[in-house]
């Protein structure tokens, strides 16, 4: 008698996929981890899981590529079919929370993608009601920042930033209100924590640099968007795709203020993002308040 098939729903950043599987083991592991973003809606998209024993690690480099229709998705160890037009796909997995957490990421930038969003290497936090973005090469100061958040600094990730546009802000809201929403995710990073489920309104990117002091400074259009590049996260070999990631990348750059923060580690640098979007100086066009338009190449 085949074993009966057991469906979680994990909804991130609005976005509800059912995860299916008859591995009473990788069932608990999954509820477990996702346990904060588990959800009652009608998922939007369906992976049916098959579980084996553990074969090669995960230090391959992953493969994401377009077969016709459908996506292909490689790692040493995973494998993943997922078709677009159907909604659904199918995973063949080692029953390790990392495969997982793997395969998820990967879905969702693909979603994304194709919906003018990208997950962002970058920690992210909402403070006074509006979401942070804190992004940098590794031992930029993501996780330490976050380590130094007062209580009232709401995590949505110290990882993967997720991304989206908005939907029209309501009426009489000031120019590029709420353009673009940032999301929390369950993909834990140093601080092995899950953020919080919940979104805001994107106040504002920063580049992270440490240094002697507390210093937020502008950066300039094209800077900024290659920066943005080189830090989303996206592995499909799709040229089409890398096209639209490009884009939204312009796009972001051109409705939310981008700048570099030098910080000081400790938790005085708050201060700084507490006040920014108050200092009339501190707004997407730059400190001479003329407009800073991204260029056509960069």
């Amino acid at each position: 008698m085949p074993s009966t098939s057991k469906v979680a729903c994990v909804e991130i950043g609005g976005i509800p996929i059912s995860l299916a599987t008859t591995h009473d083991t990788f069932y608990d592991l999954l509820i477990r981890r996702y346990k904060g973003f588990l959800s009652t809606s009608p998922a939007e998209f369906k992976l049916q899981f098959d579980i084996v024993e553990a074969g090669p690690d995960s230090d391959a480099d992953v493969r994401v590529r377009r077969d016709g229709s459908e996506w292909t998705i490689e790692r040493g160890d995973f494998c993943a079919r997922w078709d677009p037009r159907t909604r659904t796909g199918s995973v063949r997995q080692n029953a390790n929370p990392y495969s997982l957490d793997s395969v998820l990421r990967i879905l969702h930038s693909l979603i994304l993608a194709e919906r003018g969003g990208f997950l962002l290497h970058a920690a992210s936090a909402i403070c006074d009601g509006r979401a942070y973005l804190f992004s940098g090469v590794s031992g930029a100061g993501k996780t330490t920042l976050t380590r130094l958040a007062p209580p009232d600094v709401t995590l949505l990730t110290d990882e993967v930033s997720y991304v989206l546009p908005s939907a029209a802000p309501p009426a009489g809201a000031p120019p590029n209100a709420a353009s673009y929403q940032a999301f929390g995710t369950p993909f834990a990073g140093e601080l092995a924590k899950a953020g919080e489920n919940t979104n805001a309104a994107v106040a504002a990117l920063f580049f992270l640099e440490q240094g002697p002091e507390n210093c937020i400074d502008t950066i300039s259009p094209a800077e900024a968007v290659r920066r943005l590049m080189r830090n989303i996260l996206f592995f499909a070999e799709d040229p089409k795709l890398v096209e639209k990631i490009l884009a939204s990348a312009c796009d972001f750059v051109d409705q939310v203020p981008i700048r570099r923060l030098t910080f000081y580690p400790d938790s005085k640098v708050w201060k700084e993002v507490h006040h920014f979007v108050q200092s009339p100086q501190h707004n997407r066009f730059g400190h001479d308040g003329v407009k800073e338009g991204v260029p056509a190449h960069v």
